[in-house]
């Protein structure tokens, strides 16, 4: 099966969604966030670096579970800005 490119706004996305999920993972060891997220800790260092910029549903969410994070702050902090609607 040939993957579509993705483009260079989902790539972003998934570097936003890597770096919110870091932050949260804090101190706390990959290892450690990935086996209580029923992940490999390669999975989630892949997910962290960018690397797998559109992890399937299922990982993000039990990711944010794991975090003590909710799936509408996770959506809202990797959305793109909207442009701004009244300058239109």
């Amino acid at each position: 099966m040939v993957r579509t490119p993705l483009t260079p706004e989902e790539r972003e996305r998934g570097e936003r969604l890597g770096r919110l999920l870091r932050a949260a993972r804090g101190e706390r060891s990959m290892p450690c966030v990935a086996a209580e997220a029923g992940l490999s800790a390669e999975t989630l260092r892949k997910i962290e670096t960018g690397r797998a910029p559109t992890p399937a549903f299922f990982t993000v969410a039990a990711l944010a579970r794991a975090l003590g994070l909710s799936l509408d702050e996770l959506v809202l902090a990797c959305a793109p800005a909207e442009p701004d609607r009244l300058s239109a």
